[in-house]
């Protein structure tokens, strides 16, 4: 046998790299089937038996390439490294998978189900969503091993609150199986962290609704959620179908997560848009939107682009309310930077207020007793320090007020002891200037010898 051969047989043993999973056909659904052909409906079947499948694709939100530096913001959390191999995942569009489920419980627990579950991807420039529908429970089986075959092919989850809630109700699903393994995730990006982070602060309420009315513009999108129906009535509504009550709710159902899916690709391209650039904030942004940018940077690590926002923010303005705060994160990242300073002046900002005084003042005292060197108005600021605290303390209704006060009251007294204790030489000097003078007396002579001596 000739060498060539001898190899080409060895290579030929060599298992071969499965083919990327690919949406089964779909048979069309029997004529009784009303559910099948309210929903547009095909049956897609597997080993494990049959579920209901729709497909639809939409040439809005449009595909938007991600950039790096969102990517990472996204991925980790504060202090956390990621992998090469996650950032080699989140880098390829190909891998990224938008989900979200319907259940018939929105607590969670081993008894809840997911009855469908939406995905969608990025495709041919545009969003092609499948939603997977079981009409019975015992259609389970076969949609979670649909899902896992999705899952194997695009590892990367996207989700609004699915680290908290779909993704562990599914992988609870798949261990009651017993059959199905759990597929394994390469990254999971749940952008109601980012969403609430951004948002919070203007909105108040971060549902995907309100976003999509108040940040996407979802008209704009092409999706309208007019006749949209509250998720606290989904799960009673696939009760009422298995009870043989009507199809027509679950209809509106399936809309409803067909928008979420759409809202949740959308908004991943704003925060993507917002993450991305690394000189500063878009100029149409809110200053509210910008102060809850600068905080997300700010976890993430990235003080440098969280300081320039915050200053945007406050330069634009902000209500009295949020103001303190935002002068407050602006003058610990200054300090931080080593720009004690401005950190000072806007202490000082703060120090006159009632947020954040007592703590305006105690780093006005640290500023004057080490960098300025002013030991008595550092004095002035320790003992206006614990002036504010005693204030603050007796105008709370808190019962426990006092004992979580109870540290920094101690620390303000322990600087304020060591201040008085460092200005006495120079009050006994003020008040006793002949004795001053007779203490210094012996330098003075030596220093006079010295010279006379050269």
């Amino acid at each position: 046998m000739s060498t060539l051969n001898k190899f080409s047989r060895l290579a030929a043993l060599k298992p071969a790299r499965p083919a990327p999973a690919r949406p089964m056909a779909l048979r069309a659904a029997d004529e009784e089937d009303a559910l099948a052909r309210l929903l547009g409906a095909g049956v897609a079947k597997n080993h494990y038996g049959e579920h209901l499948a729709v497909r639809n694709w939409f040439s809005t939100p449009e595909f938007a390439e991600a950039s790096p530096v969102a990517l990472e913001l996204l991925a980790r959390g504060k202090d956390e490294s990621i992998s090469r191999r996650t950032l080699a995942a989140l880098a390829d569009p190909a891998k990224w998978l938008f989900l979200d489920t319907e259940t018939t419980g929105l607590a969670g627990g081993t008894g809840t189900y997911a009855f469908l579950i939406g995905l969608a991807w990025w495709d041919a420039g545009g969003l092609q969503v499948e939603q997977l529908f079981m009409r019975d429970f015992a259609e389970e089986h076969s949609l979670l091993h649909e899902l896992a075959a999705r899952i194997a092919e695009r590892p990367v989850l996207v989700t609004f609150n699915g680290k908290s809630f779909d993704w562990p109700l599914l992988e609870s699903r798949f261990t009651m199986t017993r059959a199905i393994v759990a597929p394994r995730l390469s990254a999971h990006l749940d952008l109601l962290h980012p969403a609430r982070a951004l948002w919070k602060l203007r909105l108040g309420s971060v549902r995907l609704i309100e976003l999509e009315r108040h940040v996407l513009d979802a008209p704009r999108l092409g999706w309208r959620r007019d006749d949209d129906i509250s998720s606290a009535l989904i799960p009673q509504f696939y009760f009422d179908y298995l009870r043989g009550g009507p199809a027509e709710p679950l209809a509106g159902v399936a809309r409803h997560n067909q928008m979420d899916l759409r809202g949740l690709a959308a908004l991943f391209g704003k925060i993507n848009f917002l993450l991305a650039s690394q000189e500063s904030a878009p100029a149409e942004m809110d200053s509210l939107d910008l102060f809850g940018l600068s905080r997300f940077l700010q976890r993430r690590g990235k003080a440098s682009r969280a300081e320039e926002t915050c200053a945007q923010a406050i330069d634009l303005g902000l209500p009295s309310e949020i103001r303190p705060q935002a002068c407050r994160q602006l003058a610990l990242l200054a300090k931080r930077r080593g720009d004690h300073e401005q950190a000072a002046t806007l202490w000082l900002e703060l120090a006159a207020g009632t947020h954040d005084a007592i703590q305006a003042c105690e780093q006005l005292a640290i500023h004057y007793e080490r960098r300025a060197k002013d030991i008595l108005r550092a004095a002035e600021f320790a003992t206006l320090a614990m002036a504010k605290l005693k204030q603050a303390r007796s105008r709370s209704r808190d019962p426990y007020a006092v004992a979580s006060t109870q540290r920094l009251e101690d620390r303000i007294l322990r600087r304020i002891a060591r201040l008085e204790e460092r200005l006495r030489p120079s009050r006994e000097a003020k008040n006793a200037p002949l004795l001053a003078r007779l203490e210094h007396a012996p330098a003075t002579v030596a220093k006079r010898r010295a010279a006379h001596n050269s």
